[in-house]
């Protein structure tokens, strides 16, 4: 599937012109256009029996009376609709399935490039406004390669040649008609530069409209137990009224050309009817010629209003183009093109050596950090909140780079190193961890969907997964909801150990998650993190500091930097920060 060429670096805000996507998306499947065109030249063609044989009826057939002649019109002007059916019903056919199929390839092609786009960008990014434009952005494209653009190719055809036969017909009436659609078509040419931007707009308001709806439908819980369902309800009317200004701004852009055509072809009309009423009279018009005039008018104009409202179309698909470019310019995390070490086989060695991090300029989450993590050991990171855990647990997983120094995989600097080749090693345990909607088996399945029954069962027995499914009806079969909503939090997180269990990484990041289960939860899940540990390099951030006593290592984190380290019978012996945090802990 061809695409926009996707830049490094995106300087500029881009803009799609008729012309890229003609080279883009038109050109690979110019037979297909090509096709189209023919079909709508046949049909444009055929439209023409009907008006020329007009002439013939009033001038010669009606006054001579020849019934044999009306019925040969009658079925030639029968076969030239059946024509136009055919063809009309093949351009269907043809372009409009066509432009669906692409519009199914687009929104592929754009949400496997979001997917490849650094954790950075999800964290400032709403999730609803990304669905919205994958999914709605690319809509548009149908209106260039479906039968949008070739109507207006086809009709400007059927207008030049209607164009040419009346000025061979009469010139003043022509250019009388001409003048007025002249001045219509240059409203319409002003409208098309007005609305553009207008219609990019739109697609940015949709988007974070979308967005705070999803935001509010996942979060309906914490907003009915705050009793905020009116402060939403405000800010979504606030969102649709936005809609609402940019649809008014488009329509009344919309509303002058349609008012402006009404009038400039109503001109046209009434001057043909008085010009052509005294060429009548003066006996230099048949009354053949005035009919015939008069439908190749209305041949003529027809395709120049509908020029007018595909061009509209094609505004809003370039307008939607504009923003998918914009993603697909984005650089991904793969683009890096000093990223070219390839890790096959990993024995886990981790090193932060005098490794910095910041999330914005000039304020340092963590500072000048240095350890080792030694192959198949426990290294527990403890402080208060805000002290640069994650962040370190972050930039061991590589959804954060560090601003200055070096962390190393095997002696191999990860900054060096292809991220999908050390993801596959990785495995990663969060507090809240987000399950899909579907069923116990899918969601433990997700890393290794190809895996054995065999391996699955080790994984749910290793996690005590079973603890809790033997009991449900259908078992590894059970639906959990959206989120897992229906499991408690330790079933939950057994659940997402079994997970990781299965998907036997080397290295785990563990974000602890027994902080606020109960007694029965903790034990199980400990025992579950005992197996999921057990010969892998763990980096495990700890809320109940009771679980990481056999930590091999325990880094007391305070203020982004490193205050204390050692084992935990150590540090307790040290008496320092550490000590402070568990014997306060014990109280509690």
């Amino acid at each position: 599937m061809q695409h926009f060429k996707e830049s490094k670096k995106s300087k500029t805000k881009p803009k799609v012109t008729l012309k890229q996507a003609f080279k883009t998306i038109i050109w690979p499947r110019r037979n297909l256009v090509l096709l189209g065109l023919i079909l709508i030249i046949i049909r444009s063609l055929s439209g023409f029996v009907l008006p020329l044989q007009s002439k013939v009826l009033m001038d010669e057939v009606v006054p001579n009376k020849d019934f044999n002649q009306l019925y040969n019109l009658v079925l030639m002007v029968i076969g030239a609709i059946l024509v136009q059916a055919i063809t009309s019903f093949l351009l269907t056919k043809v372009l409009s399935i066509q432009a669906q199929y692409l519009i199914s390839e687009l929104r592929a092609q754009v949400q496997k490039k979001v997917l490849s786009l650094p954790i950075s960008f999800f964290d400032n990014t709403k999730s609803g406004a990304l669905v919205s434009r994958i999914m709605s952005d690319v809509e548009g494209v149908r209106n260039l390669i479906g039968t949008g653009l070739v109507q207006l190719i086809g009709g400007s055809f059927t207008a030049i040649v209607t164009l040419v036969i009346l000025l061979r017909m009469n010139v003043w009436m022509t250019l009388f008609t001409f003048v007025p659609l002249s001045i219509f078509g240059l409203i319409a040419l002003k409208s098309f530069k007005y609305i553009r931007p207008i219609f990019r707009a739109r697609g940015k308001i949709n988007a974070e409209v979308k967005g705070r709806l999803t935001e509010t439908l996942g979060g309906i819980r914490v907003i009915k137990a705050f009793n905020a369902e009116e402060q939403e309800s405000v800010i979504f009317e606030k969102g649709v009224d936005d809609i609402f200004q940019n649809v008014k701004k488009s329509m009344t852009a919309t509303a002058i050309m349609t008012s402006s055509s009404t009038f400039l072809i109503g001109l046209a009309t009434t001057g043909v009817m008085g010009i052509g009423g005294y060429y009548m009279m003066q006996g230099t018009m048949t009354f053949g010629d005035f009919i015939q005039f008069t439908f190749l008018l209305a041949f003529m104009v027809a395709p120049i209003v509908q020029m007018s409202n595909i061009g509209s179309q094609l505004t809003e698909a370039l307008a939607g183009l504009d923003r998918t470019e914009e993603l697909m310019n984005m650089p991904a995390e793969e683009d890096d093109e000093e990223r070219d070490v390839v890790l096959d086989d990993i024995k886990g060695e981790v090193i932060f050596d005098n490794v910095s991090f910041e999330y914005e300029e000039g304020k340092e989450v963590i500072k000048n950090i240095n350890f080792s993590v030694p192959s198949g050991s426990v290294t527990a990171l403890v402080g208060s909140s805000g002290s640069g855990k994650s962040t370190i647990a972050g930039l061991s997983a590589t959804f954060l780079n560090p601003k200055s120094g070096t962390i190393t995989i095997d002696n191999q600097d990860m900054s060096k190193v292809k991220l999908s080749s050390y993801r596959k090693h990785l495995g990663v345990v969060l507090q809240d961890e987000f399950l899909f909607e579907g069923t116990i088996r899918a969601n433990i399945m997700f890393p290794r969907p190809n895996a054995t029954e065999a391996e699955l069962q080790n994984a749910v027995k290793a996690a005590y997964v079973n603890e809790f499914t033997d009991r449900f009806d259908n078992g590894l079969d059970t639906l959990i909801g959206e989120r897992g909503v229906k499991l408690s939090g330790g079933q939950r997180q057994r659940l997402a150990i079994a997970r990781a269990i299965l998907a036997d990484p080397k290295i785990i990041i563990l974000d602890e998650a027994t902080s606020s289960l109960d007694t029965e939860s903790e034990s199980l899940i400990q025992k579950s993190l005992s197996e999921l540990v057990k010969d892998r390099t763990t980096i495990v951030i700890a809320h109940r500091l009771s679980t990481i006593k056999q930590a091999d290592q325990i880094l007391v984190i305070e203020a982004g930097e490193i205050a204390e380290r050692g084992t935990h019978d150590e540090l307790i012996e040290a008496k320092g920060r550490y000590f402070d945090l568990y014997t306060y802990q014990a109280k509690i």
